[in-house]
């Protein structure tokens, strides 16, 4: 995210929001008290509260273990010239106080990726966000105090915000406010390498940024067409004209075009290198999952490919494909994709789909699930909906459970009850990886076509091309060539029905 190199004076702020004395004060300033809300506080927020309990709707609610710890002096002294503060806030709509501080954590992650220092979180209960200011009118008052004691400079809201409700809580809380979709794209910003994600993320920005322009004062007046004279009047200076913020979203469209066709001609290089592994039969192995789940450690046990592995969300966007062999010689490939979140943004979605195709046309998927976090099913649900979107529903699908090291057995036991045929391991340890690939290669398809060859020695390539593409069952050399009886595909077969033992 953007740094500023601001100094400041870090102070210790005992900000309970949740004991009755400061809300019996704080509340007062939000325009009601803890026994009833005045007509003025309802307008919008009782539209969300109702039917909440009085104590639950009055109070922001702070989330236990939102500050960025900072131990090592250097780091504090770094953090303090670079990195934004931040609070975040969410709002609690429905399931379980635990999910939603789940998904606050998992906020906190995020910024922290992101480059910031989290300075603390708070939640507030609604049956509903606010249309207008996503917490509550009365709410964004208290929010205002938190952020002038904590001295942030951001505000992060754990979710979508509307352009309206952008623009409001800005001109109320004086500080930039960012939300869930922004925060993922500044990361991905970040962390794009190659030409094809750069322009992927770019792509997800602009079409973000088209819905939420902001012009201010004189950026707001009409642009004449032909300025003439110092006041632009006379011949061609005359008419509506047009606006800086259409000259602006004018220039997004034409650059949002240019990104499509681009990646369109990259879309078809990566489809020519699918279809030639398809013209030549070799299976493939998607790789998908949550972020920071392992998928890139895993990756490299399996196939020692060597990609960069880091405890941090979206450390790797580029895909990244590897051959590998079965143990019986068989060649296929394992294929990493973009990690996964709750809520990912479906501008992300859109401008990620050529690379998420690769999941979508893989003969298996391997479903990756961090073991050790505090709630893996609603991981596994979120990895699930956007496979859904992308058309991948349908992939044969094995839950492979990683971290096991770390994990809970009686966490995993009910994935485990639930999820047939899923498999714990550890990428750190080696813990499970054999039989993960045994399990692998049995679910890989495999070739059908019986055959009954004798191959003269100078076709060692055909046999070679055998090894690889087909399982060989016997092979024998004879004075006369090479005999051997295998499965193959049906377009090898093809390949070598001249030298069938039936047309000797």
């Amino acid at each position: 995210m953007t740094t500023h190199s601001n100094a400041y004076e870090e102070t210790d702020v005992d900000l309970d929001l949740l004991q009755d004395d400061v809300l019996d004060d704080e509340d007062t300033s939000s325009g009601y008290d803890n026994d009833t809300l005045s007509s003025d506080a309802l307008g919008t927020e009782g539209l969300g509260t109702e039917g909440l309990e009085l104590e639950e709707r009055q109070a922001l609610r702070r989330v236990v273990g939102m500050s960025t710890e900072l131990t090592d002096i250097s780091e504090v002294e770094y953090r303090k010239l670079l990195l934004e503060r931040v609070l975040l806030v969410g709002v609690w709509t429905d399931g379980s106080a635990e999910d939603a501080e789940n998904s606050l954590a998992e906020l906190k992650l995020l910024a922290e990726t992101a480059g910031s220092e989290v300075l603390d979180g708070v939640i507030q209960r609604r049956k509903k966000p606010d249309p207008a200011t996503f917490i509550g009118s009365g709410k964004v008052t208290d929010l205002r105090n938190l952020v002038a004691s904590l001295g942030a400079d951001t505000v992060i809201a754990d979710g979508e915000l509307a352009p309206a409700q952008l623009r409001n809580l800005e001109d109320k809380l004086k500080v930039k406010v960012v939300d869930r979709t922004a925060l993922i794209l500044d990361i991905f910003a970040q962390h794009a390498k190659s030409k094809e994600g750069k322009a992927q993320v770019e792509l997800a920005q602009l079409q973000y940024m088209k819905q939420r322009l902001r012009g201010w004062g004189g950026n707001l007046s009409r642009q004449a067409g032909g300025r003439v004279g110092a006041a632009g009047g006379g011949i061609g200076g005359r008419g509506p004209g047009e606006t800086k913020i259409e000259t602006d979203r004018r220039r997004i469209n034409t650059k949002i075009s240019k990104l499509r066709r681009e990646l369109k001609d990259m879309k078809g290089t990566r489809s020519t290198m699918r279809q030639e592994r398809r013209r030549h039969s070799i299976p493939s192995v998607a790789i998908a999952g949550y972020t920071n789940a392992g998928k890139s450690s895993l990756l490299n046990n399996m196939t020692g490919a060597g990609v960069l592995v880091e405890n941090a969300l979206f450390a790797t966007l580029d895909p990244t494909t590897r051959r590998t062999t079965t143990s019986d010689g068989r060649v296929y490939t394992f294929t990493d994709t973009v990690g996964f979140v709750r809520h990912l943004p479906h501008d992300i979605v859109e401008a990620f789909r050529s690379t998420l195709e690769e999941v979508a046309d893989a003969d298996l998927l391997l479903h990756v699930v961090d073991g050790s976090h505090p709630d893996p099913m609603a991981q596994i649900q979120a990895v699930r909906e956007v496979l859904n979107e992308i058309g991948a529903s349908d992939v044969p699908e094995i839950i492979v459970i990683n971290k096991g090291d770390l994990a809970d057995p009686m966490a995993l036991a009910p994935i485990l009850h639930r999820e047939t045929g899923a498999i714990v391991v550890s990428a750190r340890t080696g813990e499970g990886i054999d039989k993960l690939r045994a399990l692998v290669e049995a679910s890989l398809p495999s070739p059908n076509v019986p055959v009954d060859l004798l191959l003269p020695y100078d076709r060692g390539d055909l046999v070679s091309r055998i090894h690889s593409e087909g399982a060989v069952d016997q092979l024998e050399h004879t004075a006369d060539g090479t005999r051997l009886t295998a499965r193959v595909h049906a377009d090898l077969a093809g390949d070598l029905a001249q030298y069938g033992v039936a047309a000797h």
